[in-house]
C-alpha cells in the first residue's frame, strides 16, 4: 500500500470512527440512536437527573424539572416545568440533543409532543436494582462518558453486591411499606423499594396486591400484623408537605410492629430515587430489619 493510500485509509478510519452512531436500548424497548455524543441533554425527572450526574453528563445538562436538587450543582439548573406541567417552549428555547423523560411521570400528552420535535427521547423508567447501573451505563454512552459511566454503575453494583451477601439470607422480617397516609397506600412488589426489602432479609406483606401502588385499609395491615412498617420521611421532594407519621398504628399497640417499636422513617430521597443513593437507603433498611431482629423474644 502506498504512502497516500494508507494516509487516505486512516484519515477515512478516524473520521468513520469520531462520527459512529450511539446506540442504546431505554426502558420501553426501543432503540435511541445519536449521531454523535449528546452535549445539550434535558431531564424530566430528579431520579432522572441524578443518573445524568453519576454518568458524567451533570455540566451537559441544560434544563431540568422542580425538585431536581442532587448533586448540590443540579440546583443552579434551568427549570422546565415539572413532571405535571412541562415548558414545552423553554425546552424547545434549549435546543437540546437528547432528552430523557420518566415514562410514567411525564404526562403523556406532552410527552407526545415531545416527539414532534424531533430530538431523541430516551425513556427511564428503572424496575429493579439492576437497572439503575445499566441506565448509567447507557446514558454514558450517550453521553460519551463511558468511563466515568462504568465507574458510578461499578460501584453501585458493588454497594448491592456487599448489602445482598451480609443481610438476604437472615431471617425473614414481614415489612409494610407505608407509602402514603391517606388514603393509605403501600407498593406491591414490581417496584425496586420491594426488592430491596428483599435484599435485606425482608418480605413486603403487600407483595401480591394489584395495582403497583394499592390503596389498602386499616383492617388489611393489621391481618398482616407485619414485624416491621417503615415510611419515608420528608426530603427535598415534598419540602412543602409532611409524610406520614406512625401515630394512627399506635392505636394498635398489640401489632407486632408497634408492641416491638419497629417503626422506622428513611428519607425518601434515598429510597424513593432508583439512583446511586439507593443504596444509602438501602443500607439504612437492611440496620433497621436487623435492629427488629434483634427485639424479637428471646
Amino acid at each position: 500500500m502506498s504512502v497516500r493510500r494508507l494516509a487516505l485509509f486512516v484519515a477515512l478510519a478516524c473520521c468513520g470512527h469520531a462520527h459512529a452512531a450511539l446506540t442504546v436500548t431505554d426502558d420501553t424497548g426501543a432503540t435511541v440512536t445519536l449521531e454523535a455524543p449528546a452535549k445539550r441533554v434535558v431531564s424530566l425527572a430528579p431520579h432522572v437527573t441524578e443518573l445524568l450526574f453519576a454518568a458524567g453528563g451533570g455540566a451537559r445538562v441544560v434544563g431540568a424539572v422542580t425538585y431536581s436538587d442532587y448533586p448540590p450543582e443540579a440546583q443552579s439548573i434551568p427549570r422546565v416545568g415539572d413532571n405535571k406541567a412541562l415548558d414545552l417552549e423553554r425546552i424547545v428555547a434549549m435546543k437540546p440533543d437528547l432528552i430523557v423523560v420518566w415514562r410514567h411521570g411525564n404526562a403523556a400528552r406532552q410527552t407526545e409532543r415531545l416527539r414532534d420535535l424531533h430530538v431523541p427521547l430516551y425513556f427511564s423508567e428503572p424496575k429493579h436494582l439492576a437497572d439503575i447501573p445499566a441506565t448509567i451505563d447507557k446514558l454514558g454512552v450517550l453521553l460519551g462518558t463511558k468511563e466515568a459511566a462504568t465507574e458510578a454503575s461499578n460501584a453501585f453494583r458493588r454497594d448491592i453486591a456487599r448489602l445482598r451477601a451480609r443481610y438476604a439470607s437472615r431471617p425473614a422480617v414481614g415489612v409494610f411499606y407505608q407509602v402514603w397516609d391517606d388514603p393509605l397506600m403501600t407498593l406491591n412488589d414490581a417496584n425496586v423499594f420491594s426488592e430491596v426489602i428483599e435484599m435485606c432479609g425482608g418480605r413486603n406483606v403487600f407483595a401480591d396486591l394489584k395495582p403497583n401502588v394499592p390503596t389498602i385499609s386499616t383492617e388489611a395491615v393489621l391481618a398482616a400484623n407485619p414485624e416491621a412498617i417503615v415510611t419515608a420521611t420528608v426530603g427535598a421532594t415534598r419540602p412543602d408537605r409532611a409524610l406520614p407519621a406512625f401515630d394512627r398504628w399506635k392505636k394498635w399497640p398489640s401489632m407486632t410492629a408497634v408492641a416491638r417499636d419497629n417503626l422506622f422513617g428513611i428519607d425518601g430521597d434515598l429510597i424513593n430515587r432508583p439512583t446511586p443513593r439507593l443504596a444509602l437507603g438501602a443500607a439504612q433498611l437492611c440496620e433497621d430489619l436487623d435492629a427488629a431482629r434483634g427485639r424479637r423474644p428471646k
